[in-house]
């Protein structure tokens, strides 16, 4: 069988690591595997692709980034787009392709599976928020790296005793904003899933200064929305080609409002796409190397429209549809857990 390999949407920590899976475990089952550039753009109207052997990825494993390359194109959005994927599939004589990606990516192979095409999902977002897995590999990596960056914005925000406003990724779900903040012992740490108050939160900062706290680290992920505001706050309008709103803004609209209000200084920092390229941490590695050997061995068996997934500590697989039924946020129990020690 010739099974073609892609990588859409965001990049993550990782997806050299369940590519070079795919490639060991399936070239030993005796298949040929192609790798496909640039996403879903790949089989649509760039098409361009690189054969895979186990010597071209032996030594890819701890790569940040993706070897493939990746965009967020949309085959849904175009005119005909189903049908040239399908089409050049045909050209390129793949008989099957494993697509690893977010929602987006896996709501593409999705409508694929339901035209026919034999689809495998592997899920992949820094964001964790895809439904039918307990973790998705770039999860873990992108919490260090912002944990990090809030440990040394807290030790600079002390020294001149300001607050420091610090946006996180995280459109639907607050996972990276949550584990970093909780890690990073942050005084406040807002997410999408529990719209805030802006006058509660200035009036916390005062009441915490006048308990002679004079450096504050507030974490807010992206996509937290402020009560009484329609929406979430951004700096434009833009939207990708699936529809998504370009985030981020919140933060830098959060530390003026503070300021101004409070009169303390205050400053806002956003790593944004710095959580994406630190070189994955051995946990996504080996979560990522275990995915590429489950979606392998499915192709294998001929098990198609299924996504793999990790429950508990098990490697599973799951229909693909269950990848897009919502975001998978954070739960009540853990949002009481993070105020318990603000």
């Amino acid at each position: 069988m010739r099974i073609g390999v892609l990588t859409g949407g965001g990049d993550a920590p990782g997806l050299n690591a369940v590519i070079r899976a795919i490639t060991i475990r399936g070239t030993a089952l005796g298949h040929e595997i192609i790798g496909i550039r640039r996403g879903w753009a790949g089989l649509l109207d760039r098409v361009e692709t690189v054969g895979l052997t186990r010597k071209d990825v032996a030594e890819i494993i701890d790569e940040a980034g993706t070897i493939l390359l990746t965009s967020r194109t949309n085959p849904i959005k175009s005119p005909g787009g189903i049908a040239k994927v399908k089409e050049n599939m045909k050209k390129l004589g793949l008989d099957a392709v494993i697509a690893i990606g977010g929602d987006d990516t896996l709501g593409v192979a999705k409508r694929l599976s339901e035209e026919g095409v034999k689809v495998i999902g592997v899920p992949k977002t820094i964001d964790n928020d895809v439904p039918g897995t307990d973790y998705t590999f770039g999860f873990l990596t992108a919490v260090e790296e912002a944990t990090e960056d809030l440990d040394m914005l807290k030790v600079t925000g002390g020294s001149h005793e300001r607050i420091m406003v610090v946006e996180i990724m995280g459109r639907h779900a607050g996972w990276i904003a949550l584990y970093s903040g909780i890690a990073s012992a942050a005084d406040i740490v807002l997410l999408p899933e529990e719209p805030f108050s802006l006058s509660e939160v200035i009036e916390l900062i005062k009441r915490k200064r006048k308990e002679g706290i004079p450096s504050l680290l507030i974490v807010v992920a992206e996509g937290a929305l402020i009560k009484d505001y329609s929406g979430p706050v951004t700096k434009d309008t833009k939207r990708d080609q699936f529809g998504n709103v370009m985030l981020g803004g919140i933060g830098q609209f959060l530390a003026s409002k503070i300021e101004e209000a409070t009169g303390f200084e205050t400053r806002f920092v956003a790593p944004a796409h710095i959580l994406r390229g630190r070189r994955p941490i051995a946990f996504d590695r080996v979560l990522a190397t275990r995915f590429g050997l489950r979606a392998a061995e499915l192709a294998h068996q001929g098990r198609f429209g299924r996504m793999v997934a990790i429950h508990g500590t098990e490697i599973v697989d799951v229909d693909i549809k269950e990848s897009l039924t919502g975001s998978r946020k954070v739960g009540e129990e853990f949002l009481k857990e993070k105020d318990l020690i603000a």
